[in-house]
């Protein structure tokens, strides 16, 4: 009798337990903000609703769980490119480590670099020389062949077609000639580009007065890097803060689709919808414990006009001019 009492006892208790925990569930509720901006309260979470950021309330209003948004097509293709330009930053500033660490090694200073460069062009001007020399005397030789042809001509006679075929020959040689000539002009230029960059950088971690020298390339590594790519490095969050502002003046400006995503981490775009959109936008990423960077994506349709544009000259200037657009604006 008193096991039965007991067990009735104990049967009691956890009907009671029971019950407490489920009114305590009953009580649970859900807040969020659907894409009108309208707030919501409820025990439950339609199936529509379900994509959108929610906290889970308990009695007291106050918050024992937050499930956040869920993440939409274009936002988990944006995490996959920058994934990949994480990747290829790391080889940029690893490449640019490696030459800087070879400049400093190789040169004792500008002057040797001056020295340098000037040896490097003047090989380049003695190779285009020799093609313009060989230019003049194929001129020469294909007006002598002309002068040739119309004599044949004038004299009511046809002319060989030794002759024809000789004259086409030189009129093609020309073309190579001029091609080649093009192409040391350019390898002229790019090298004085190239070492211009190379004095600048030399410069700077020679005259610099940090004693770790490794940090310092590392550094100047990275910046480049940041450039080249289309990112902004932020050294504090004060600053950090105010890039980010003017980084939305930037995707404003670009974008030809309207402002689709906004806040503190994701500054998006919308979905370019013709051949010719850009859709820009910018994320906040960490860099190390004290730093962040400020990563700009652009997409274009997925065309073939459209990925055409994606690496077109015009799309490279705007993510290479990112990094200086922020630096003008920001307070010294």
């Amino acid at each position: 009798m008193k096991k039965l009492r007991a067990f009735n006892f104990f049967m009691l208790f956890l009907v009671i337990l029971l019950g407490t925990e489920q009114s305590v569930y009953a009580k649970k509720m859900y807040r969020w903000v659907d894409d009108q901006g309208r707030v919501f309260f409820s025990d439950q979470v339609p199936p529509d609703q379900i994509k959108h950021k929610r906290e889970a309330l308990s009695e007291s209003i106050r918050v024992l769980d937050v499930v956040e948004a869920a993440k939409s097509k274009e936002q988990i293709e944006l995490e996959k490119r920058l994934q990949k330009l994480r990747r290829e930053q790391q080889k940029l500033i690893e490449k640019q480590r490696t030459h800087d660490k070879v400049l400093l090694s190789t040169f004792r200073s500008l002057d040797d670099m001056e020295m340098a460069l000037k040896g490097k062009l003047q090989a380049l001007d003695a190779q285009r020389k020799v093609a313009e020399g060989n230019k003049l005397r194929l001129e020469k030789q294909l007006q002598q062949q002309l002068h040739k042809a119309a004599r044949y001509e004038r004299e009511n006679r046809k002319v060989p077609k030794n002759l024809v075929k000789a004259i086409a020959d030189s009129r093609q040689q020309l073309k190579l000639l001029d091609a080649e000539i093009s192409r040391h002009l350019e390898k002229r230029k790019q090298a004085e580009k190239e070492f211009k960059m190379d004095i600048a950088r030399f410069k700077y971690l020679t005259q610099s007065k940090t004693a770790d020298m490794d940090k310092l390339i590392d550094r100047v590594a990275e910046r480049q890097s940041a450039k080249e790519l289309g990112l902004y490095i932020c050294e504090s969050k004060k600053r950090c803060d105010k890039a980010w502002q003017i980084s939305r003046l930037f995707v404003k400006m670009y974008s030809t689709t309207k402002l689709d995503i906004d806040t503190d981490r994701l500054i998006m775009s919308d979905t370019p919808h013709n051949d010719l959109d850009l859709s820009l936008s910018v994320s906040k990423l960490k860099l190390d414990k004290q730093r962040e960077q400020i990563f700009l994506d652009i997409r274009c349709k997925r065309s073939t006009i459209g990925m055409e544009l994606c690496i077109s000259p015009k799309v490279k200037q705007i993510r290479q001019s990112f990094n200086d657009f922020i630096e003008q604006r920001l307070p010294r």
